[in-house]
């Protein structure tokens, strides 16, 4: 399975501010460690809607996929 990392940096890119300084700090902090495997599960939890994933990373909703929950975990670290 090939990873196109560049596209799921792009995709990182958010309209809801507060998701996008989560993830910006995300990608300068941990992205690039990321094993294919992690990626490919960040680039399904992307495909959720903005106010969702906030929602699962400020824990007002609990992340129901478990290949998710450890990216919700690295998102919600300071």
């Amino acid at each position: 399975m090939s990873i196109n990392r560049g596209r799921v940096r792009w995709q990182c890119r958010r309209a809801l501010l507060e998701l996008d300084l989560v993830f910006t700090r995300f990608l300068e902090r941990d992205f690039d460690r990321l094993t294919d495997d992690q990626v490919a599960d960040l680039e399904e939890l992307l495909r959720c809607d903005d106010y969702d994933i906030w929602a699962m990373v400020n824990g007002s909703k609990a992340c129901e996929v478990d290949r998710w929950k450890e990216m919700i975990g690295l998102l919600r670290q300071r």
